[in-house]
């Protein structure tokens, strides 16, 4: 039997802005968080490497993949709408890649 959830993925990064390193403690903050709201939480430590570009300026990233998947439902939405602006926040970040998108459990 299946089931369908939605995946909520976040690309966190492992450097500020500025280049200087993320400290451990901030990553570990956010995987307490989400597995105290969802009671899970997934990680992939492997780094993504990512460039982009903000008013001129190009940013190189390391990041990781942080991912939950619960009930597709408005409250779990919000929740992830308010982390966002947290993890911006805690990560000293322009923006945080957020993603969604629905998935079948077998």
């Amino acid at each position: 039997m299946s089931r369908t959830v939605r995946r909520f993925e976040v690309l966190l990064p492992l450097r500020f802005n500025d280049g200087t390193p993320v400290p451990d403690a901030a990553v570990a903050d956010t995987l307490i968080e989400l597995e105290e709201q969802f009671g899970a939480v997934s990680c992939e430590t492997q780094t993504i490497r990512g460039r982009w570009r903000s008013d001129g300026q190009t940013y190189r990233d390391d990041l990781i993949r942080v991912f939950v998947d619960v009930t597709d439902s408005p409250e779990n939405r919000e929740y992830f709408l308010t982390a966002k602006e947290r993890y911006k926040a805690r990560f000293q970040q322009l923006d945080i890649w957020l993603a969604t998108y629905l998935i079948e459990v077998l």
